[in-house]
């Protein structure tokens, strides 16, 4: 069983947009509750190269801003290793700077797709090149002299979204940014405490070019990607209870909250609270024996996406059939974890049929122990960490250092709440 309560380590998308905002504003920055996991730290590595000053001191981040227009040309190529989301939205940021910079990433990043990004930036008038037409690292990006854009996004993604939106802080008069459908709004909020000129009208966003940002206090709420995974392990595990402290509820994230909710599980938000323009709150989940399927489908997709690994080890102790579609953009994440989710939760003995664009789950199952190959993909690890609680014999994963990304001390915590 899991008991007890926690805070919640911070949100990694938060985290990242912290260091990079501030880096582009004008004067000094504190951040609160970073994240400090190695995706972060990237973004903290790239940002340094491009000679901005960035102290960490007791938990908390410092960073002096050298305003829009103050970046230096890196000396070095910026590695963002494992982190996507690094070098997509740095991609923006470079797009908008009058010198040159080339990206590359590990071997997962030289297998993500970046055409769209590149796509529309080249629009725009940035000169960038890489392999395959600018989709695959290294990418080598010549910016300045942007022109506004008004673009239809073909993919829900925030990352593209966020890239496009950094970029439209330099164009030379208003871009609009029309979205499928309402991704994760971290950037749009942040960035007008930083004081851009930006409006969100349902699913369209006009950017206005701005002289400058101007520093901030941040405070990084608490990442719900990462508490999907205690959250599942509570509801499944026997006699659990926990309280999981300062988790971000910004609505184009709690998807987690619906589809546990529309399953009978137990979860109760307490102490809801606006804190730098987030929703914040405390959850409470205690185990549900009388959990039953459900459907997920592109209408919520996108404020669960990260989740689908932890929701699928959920899917296994609930009766009937669950089915997960729509689900295509995981076969381009750290790994497919379509097919690593599929393939060792057969291995465990689980009910599953892989599908082109997700998973069918058949449920109640009884979990056998098993050697899961995680792919170094942090979500596969945590989601399989959690079906060893419930698993008659061991699961060993062949890597567990991979959780570090973006939850540094996971495991120590998992074992704390198991005492």
């Amino acid at each position: 069983m899991l008991r007890g309560s926690f805070e919640l380590i911070g949100d990694k998308s938060i985290s990242h947009r912290a260091i990079m905002f501030s880096s582009i504003s004008k004067g000094r920055n504190k951040i609160s509750n970073f994240l400090m996991g190695q995706d972060c730290l990237s973004t903290i590595s790239c940002f340094r190269k491009m000679g901005v000053d960035i102290q960490i001191d007791n938990g908390d981040v410092f960073v002096k801003g050298n305003g829009l227009y103050g970046l230096k040309k890196p000396q070095d190529i910026l590695d963002v290793g494992n982190s996507g989301t690094t070098i997509r939205l740095i991609m923006g940021i470079l797009a908008g700077n009058n010198f040159e910079a080339t990206l590359i990433g590990d071997e997962s990043i030289a297998k993500r797709p970046m055409k769209r990004v590149t796509n529309p930036l080249q629009l725009m008038g940035c000169r960038i090149e890489g392999n395959e037409d600018a989709n695959y690292t290294p990418i080598k990006i010549n910016g300045g002299n942007l022109k506004p854009i008004d673009y239809k996004m073909s993919v829900s993604s925030a990352q593209v979204k966020s890239a496009l939106i950094l970029a439209s802080l330099y164009g030379n008069g208003m871009s609009t940014i029309e979205e499928k459908v309402k991704s994760r709004n971290h950037t749009e909020i942040m960035l007008k405490s930083f004081g851009a000129d930006i409006n969100v009208d349902g699913l369209k966003i006009n950017i206005n070019p701005v002289d400058e940002l101007y520093s901030q206090n941040i405070y990084v709420p608490g990442d719900i990607s990462s508490a999907a995974f205690i959250i599942v392990g509570a509801l499944i595990t026997k006699g659990s209870e926990v309280v999981i402290k300062n988790v971000g509820l910004n609505e184009t994230r709690t998807g987690i909250l619906d589809v546990v909710k529309a399953m009978n599980g137990y979860i109760e938000v307490l102490n809801k609270r606006l804190v730098g323009g987030e929703v914040v709150g405390d959850l409470l989940v205690r185990y549900s024996p009388n959990l039953y399927a459900t459907t997920i489908d592109k209408s919520i997709m996108p404020r669960l996406i990260d989740e689908i690994p932890a929701i699928a080890i959920l899917a296994t102790q609930a009766e009937g059939t669950t089915t997960i579609k729509d689900a295509k953009e995981l076969k381009v994440k750290e790994s497919n974890r379509i097919k690593a989710v599929v393939d060792n939760l057969r291995l465990m003995g689980a009910y599953i049929e892989e599908l082109e664009d997700g998973m069918v789950i058949r449920g109640k199952s009884t979990l056998r122990g098993a050697n899961i190959q995680t792919f170094k993909d942090h979500r596969i690890a945590m989601a399989f960490s959690i079906a060893d609680l419930i698993s008659d014999g061991n699961v060993k994963l062949d890597n567990k250092e991979c959780v570090d990304i973006s939850f540094p001390g996971y495991f120590e915590l998992l074992k704390n709440l198991q005492l």
